[in-house]
């Protein structure tokens, strides 16, 4: 398998998952706040345990994505870093129990913005190894003067893109990737 279908489906997927699920649950506590629901020590609580987890969450997944080469993601990831840093070293990033009710609105905005993002990203990395192989699979492999033979819809030539695209070389991997 290539290295880099693995770095989609094993790191990003399931990092972008995380990330989503903690600023959803982030958005419902706050909402439950706002209709009163529950108090404001246990709301604070809540969503400060999952403050720098997610802070060092979104920092690895930008960080990895500029060493590994894939520049889209990081342009799309790199805003969102570089203001949890700016929380993080103002000393911003914890909600204070007693400023929870005059921050609420803001912070709602906030992490509604963030899930957002983080919904844009997760279906940027759903859907990016999917159009890369069919756009590769446009390639025409072989062509003469008296026939072109266009490979797009069949599935030998969409097997043979994939095989050039993720740098399968033994057979029982392509085995696998049907």
């Amino acid at each position: 398998m290539g290295w880099n279908l693995l770095f989609w489906l094993a790191i990003c997927f399931p990092s972008n998952i995380a990330l989503l699920a903690s600023t959803f649950y982030q958005v419902l506590i706050l909402s439950d706040l706002e209709s009163d629901y529950i108090n404001p020590f246990d709301a604070a609580s809540r969503i400060n345990y999952f403050v720098l987890p997610e802070f060092v969450g979104q920092g690895a997944l930008c960080a990895l994505c500029l060493f590994t080469g894939h520049w889209f993601m990081f342009l799309l990831t790199v805003p969102v870093t570089c203001y949890h840093l700016r929380l993080y070293v103002k000393r911003e990033h914890l909600i204070d129990v007693t400023e929870v009710f005059r921050v609420l609105n803001a912070e709602k905005k906030y992490r509604i913005a963030k899930l957002a993002l983080y919904l844009t990203v997760l279906i940027v990395t759903i859907f990016r190894p999917s159009i890369r192989i069919l756009a590769a699979g446009r390639v025409i492999l072989y062509s003469s003067k008296f026939e072109e033979l266009d490979i797009r819809l069949n599935p030998i030539g969409l097997t043979l893109t994939a095989v050039y695209y993720l740098g399968i070389e033994d057979d029982e991997d392509i085995g696998n990737l049907w």
